[in-house]
């Protein structure tokens, strides 16, 4: 699995000496949650940011999650910034199957993220189009949440769905995973886990020995 290290969860004051330590262990992925105060009740991070870790980092696959209003006025700018993938919410815009077009056209990977409320069979009528389904296993919003009940059991669906239609997109899951349920989430077949304060930032070896810690047991 890839460990797509969320930078929300570093400290903002040691920003870049934490993402030297991420790719000192190995990362190779960033998650980078873009945030409008609206579709969410927080905001993070400007565009200038990804375009700045792009120039910095441009090794690095930037994997920007979008919880904002209508996502299709973002194109250009994360285009423009470096973005890899571009994966946004399926209820925070009437035109999906639009947006992951405008996405593609843009030459980024579209992906789609389903959020707790929502049903896992909500994502059949776009799945064969996208590069990416990421499960929420949080509610939206805020780093550090605890895992959701029922949230293996999701990913176990949303992984049966790809292989009854034969799709190839990678399954991510952001939120709550410690070392226990990534296990699990190899299991069912897991692409991408973002890393969070349970799986890399806590860890009292340190950031660099976490993310090796991460490829030895689920890379």
């Amino acid at each position: 699995m890839i460990n797509t290290a969320s930078v929300l969860n570093i400290n903002f004051l040691e920003l870049k000496q934490g993402i030297d330590a991420l790719v000192a262990g190995g990362t190779t992925c960033l998650h980078i949650d873009v945030m409008d105060g609206h579709y969410v009740p927080n905001l993070c991070m400007p565009v200038k940011f990804i375009h700045e870790i792009h120039q910095a980092y441009p090794q690095l696959t930037l994997d920007v999650h979008l919880m904002v209003d209508d996502p299709a006025t973002y194109i250009g700018q994360m285009q423009e910034a470096g973005t890899d993938y571009f994966c946004f919410h399926t209820d925070s815009t009437r035109f999906v199957r639009r947006t992951i077009n405008q996405i593609r056209a843009a030459g980024m990977k579209p992906g789609i993220t389903i959020n707790p409320s929502q049903r896992i069979d909500e994502m059949l009528p776009y799945m064969e189009y996208v590069d990416m389904v990421m499960l929420m296993a949080v509610e939206p919003g805020f780093a550090g949440q605890a895992l959701l009940p029922g949230s293996m059991e999701r990913l176990a669906e949303i992984a049966e769905l790809r292989k009854q239609y034969g799709c190839s997109f990678l399954i991510s899951v952001d939120g709550g995973i410690d070392y226990e349920k990534g296990h699990q989430c190899k299991e069912i077949g897991v692409d991408m886990i973002v890393g969070t304060v349970h799986t890399i930032f806590k860890q009292p070896d340190g950031i660099t020995e976490a993310c090796r810690r991460f490829e030895r047991e689920l890379g």
